[in-house]
């Protein structure tokens, strides 16, 4: 599996059967240009201009916008229903959290999530994720506090942080600096990830993807 990211939440995966993409961006509510590529499939984890860009995804994707479930390609992938702010969804509506399976590997990407605390039978799902992507920036979603409270719940092996300052960036979030210093554990940075499941480190290692 090969794991890129191109700023704030948006990702490709690459399995051994399909492309997924996550979250892509619209260059005019980021200030950043996204890269465009062809998927299989396109998750959107809710619907704001910062990660329901579909635009720059070529191909047919089979595109999941919510809460459901879909196996493709000895893919399973499960939309779980979550908020995006602490009201509930009162103020910035719901997210969807997403849990994928592929190659004996569990990755879930937490969105713009807002709620203080995972609901319990969300957690029960997501506990143990093999790699989980994480906003710590903030604004609009949990900051790098809270993003340290939901790794320790998780307890994930490969904790990648996502939505975050960056250069050109018009939305204020946090740097990424102070993630680092909160969780006190030495980041890796790369390019991309490429992992096999007997490559999964024992211990939680941290890293930080450059923006491609």
């Amino acid at each position: 599996m090969i794991i890129q990211w191109f700023g704030h939440s948006f990702f490709r995966l690459d399995t051994k059967n399909k492309v997924i993409a996550i979250d892509p961006y619209s260059e005019a509510a980021t200030g950043l240009k996204p890269s465009r590529f062809k998927a299989d499939v396109l998750l959107i984890t809710h619907q704001h201009e910062d990660h329901n860009n579909k635009n720059v995804i070529m191909g047919d994707p089979f595109v999941l916008e919510g809460p459901g479930e879909i196996e493709t390609g000895g893919i399973c992938i499960e939309g779980l229903s979550s908020f995006h702010d602490k009201t509930r969804g009162q103020e910035k509506g719901e997210n969807t959290i997403y849990l994928l399976e592929s190659e004996d590997i569990t990755i879930c990407h937490l969105g713009d999530l807002g709620e203080p605390k995972l609901k319990e039978e969300t957690l029960e799902k997501v506990a143990n994720t093999d790699i989980l992507l994480i906003p710590v920036g903030g604004t609009y979603t949990i900051d790098y506090e809270e993003a340290i409270s939901f790794i320790n719940q998780i307890e994930p092996k490969i904790i990648i942080p996502m939505h975050y300052a960056l250069p050109g960036l018009k939305i204020k979030l946090d740097p990424l600096d102070k993630f680092i210093k909160s969780i006190s554990k030495k980041p890796e940075v790369m390019d991309k990830l490429v992992i096999k499941k007997n490559n999964l480190p024992d211990e939680a290692k941290l890293i930080v993807l450059n923006k491609q």
